[in-house]
């Protein structure tokens, strides 16, 4: 795995783990059998959506639960430093279910994924490098949900995992209007923390054995966002280690000799932690 230093603050961990649209460009997907029951039950719709951003084509994924006509507090995805893959699809559905319209974020651009570290890193460290470039792709989909009918454009929040969970908090630091963002297992001292910018309440989900975000980061983090007096918690979670909310993460922690791997206490614990957060900011 490599490691980046960014901004002269931190070394970067890059992380790990493994509908109907509104365009002409959609494409159908294929399901599982447990996720089609899933859907059937809770009528979700799901599409792939194109957008463009720095003259890239982007390629999104966006999940809404139909069964009714009321317009749903929006909460954009950016994923894993793999790419947009069937993970972070699988956050969305579950996002639609609690009824919000949700979008994975296409950060690479043209549904880019990779399938080992090497490849991943060298697609992800432009991002930490450029915070800029982020904030660009980042806003083209934010600019993209927010055509839905579905979508009330007023309650828009972020989440993210470990390439994304560091990616939404710059979001958050750079200024966007974001109700919220949440990040999963991310890095945490990218992009500084500037009182005039940072608007949105941030909540960290952070494994206490992430061998990746060290106890160091975390202090610095907490000692940079204190300083401007920010909103923000950090819910620590007691055995988890990096990734920890992916179920594939053991399988890809062996394979490539890397100190992660899911837990499923930790998962649980996270996303419910999540869930009263969105509670608390969309009203």
């Amino acid at each position: 795995m490599k490691f980046k230093n960014v901004l002269g603050i931190v070394g970067i961990g890059c992380c790990i783990s493994l509908a109907a649209c509104n365009n002409n460009n959609e494409k159908k997907e294929s399901v599982n059998p447990e996720d089609a029951k899933i859907m059937a039950q809770h009528a979700i719709q799901t599409s792939e959506v194109r957008y463009n951003a720095d003259s890239v084509n982007m390629i999104g994924y966006v999940a809404y639960d139909s069964i009714t006509n009321t317009k749903k507090p929006v909460v954009l995805v950016v994923p894993e430093w793999w790419g947009l893959n069937d993970y972070t699809k699988s956050r969305a559905k579950q996002l639609a279910e609690l009824g919000y319209l949700a979008m994975v974020v296409d950060m690479y651009g043209n549904g880019t994924t990779a399938d080992n570290p090497d490849q991943a890193s060298k697609l992800a460290t432009p991002f930490y490098m450029n915070p800029q470039m982020a904030k660009k792709r980042f806003d083209a989909a934010l600019a993209k949900v927010k055509t839905f009918p579905q979508a009330d454009t007023n309650q828009v929040a972020a989440i993210g995992y470990c390439f994304g969970g560091a990616q939404v908090i710059n979001m958050a630091k750079l200024g966007d209007d974001l109700k919220g963002v949440v990040s999963f297992h991310g890095n945490l001292t990218v992009v500084p923390a500037d009182k005039n910018l940072l608007k949105a309440p941030i909540l960290v989900c952070h494994g206490d054995d992430d061998q990746f975000v060290k106890p160091e980061e975390v202090a610095l983090f907490k000692k940079q966002m204190d300083s401007i007096g920010a909103n923000y918690e950090i819910k620590h979670y007691a055995g988890a280690t990096h990734a920890f909310t992916n179920p594939n993460a053991t399988a890809m922690g062996e394979k490539f000799k890397m100190p992660i791997a899911y837990n499923a206490a930790a998962d649980s614990t996270s996303w419910n932690d999540m869930k009263n957060f969105f509670g608390k900011i969309f009203k």
